[in-house]
């Protein structure tokens, strides 16, 4: 059974009795090194006009002073401490564990550091889930749509189309779209389905934890919900605007070690839960055009495509965990995890 990093409480307020009637809904902001943005994304979620019955932040091991500014600016959030930098994957499982299971919240809205929800997301995704409600469906997820502050770009969600994932359009004329993945920051979680599909994989590090768990809740039974009205300020990386054969392009480069996670997760992900043959080819076959991107604009090839052929074979060998490659060293490194 996977285990999860233990999370230390740094500071626990004691909370007043807020709780409206009905549900209770948390945060869980996972942060590493995030001193220059995490003010501005907590100052947004004070703003909600739902008021969140508690805000939790998951602090990766920082070696910034991420810490001291929660503990002095601000004394009602709740602050949890891992002592290593266990990755997305590691800091969502140890978060939405202490919400869901300990604190026994009914939902658990789920942030990076930078996310940036309007003043009215929060009241939004609960009016979508009320909708979806009525059309009696068994709901796990509702998200916002994601927007890159610089650059416009737009994330809301994939649904499958023949034996590959793409991305969805919006119905205009519906305030939910049903898709069957979106991307974590942003997403309001059902504890009904945390308690059914259990934890975001820790053992995944980062990179395509958020769509196996997606694909997880839907293999469950569960509905995920994009809704059209909601909106979070996320940064999706940082792409370069290119042209190519006078096409404009957006290509985001990426460090040699996050090509290994990107790779191997998705690998073990499609071979685990879809074994069509299928499946594996157009996972292949978009694979391959992204290694075709990094050998044209990418600025580490042989690194990047290198890494990616690691990341290929130990998703295949199922050879999951943070023992292999961490961000700032490409050498093999063994992390001891823990039970909460």
């Amino acid at each position: 059974m996977e285990r999860i990093a233990e999370a230390t409480p740094f500071q626990r307020p004691e909370l007043e009795p807020t709780r409206k009637p009905g549900a209770s809904i948390a945060s869980v902001t996972v942060a590493y090194n995030g001193a220059s943005v995490i003010r501005e994304h907590l100052e947004c979620l004070k703003r909600q006009t739902v008021k969140l019955d508690e805000i939790i932040v998951l602090d990766n091991a920082s070696t910034d002073k991420t810490l001291t500014l929660l503990g002095s600016e601000y004394p009602d959030v709740t602050i949890l401490q891992l002592q290593q930098n266990c990755g997305v994957g590691g800091g969502l499982a140890a978060g939405i564990s202490y919400a869901a299971r300990r604190q026994q919240h009914d939902w658990i809205w789920i942030f990076d550091q930078d996310s940036l929800p309007e003043a009215q997301c929060l009241e939004r995704l609960l009016d979508a889930h009320s909708y979806v409600r009525d059309e009696h469906r068994k709901t796990a997820v509702v998200a916002p749509i994601c927007v890159h502050p610089q650059t416009g770009m737009m994330c809301h969600g994939l649904s499958w189309v023949g034996d590959q994932l793409l991305p969805t359009a919006l119905n205009p004329s519906k305030p939910v779209t049903l898709v069957d993945s979106v991307i974590s920051s942003g997403s309001l979680i059902a504890r009904e389905a945390i308690e059914v599909a259990g934890l975001p994989r820790a053992d995944f590090f980062m990179d395509f934890v958020d769509h196996e768990y997606c694909l997880r809740l839907r293999r469950c039974g569960f509905a995920i919900a994009v809704a059209r009205d909601g909106c979070v300020g996320h940064t999706l990386g940082e792409p370069a605007k290119l042209r190519f054969f006078g096409r404009t392009k957006y290509w985001s480069d990426h460090a040699p070690w996050r090509e290994y996670y990107m790779t191997r997760n998705e690998i073990f992900t499609m071979w685990k839960y879809y074994p069509r043959i299928a499946v594996k080819g157009m996972t292949l076959y978009r694979l391959a055009w992204h290694a075709a991107g990094i050998f044209i604009f990418g600025k580490r090839k042989l690194e990047c495509l290198r890494m990616m052929f690691r990341g290929f074979i130990d998703g295949r060998a199922g050879r999951l965990g943070v023992h292999r490659f961490i961000p700032g060293s490409l050498q093999g490194m063994s992390s001891s995890i823990s039970e909460v």
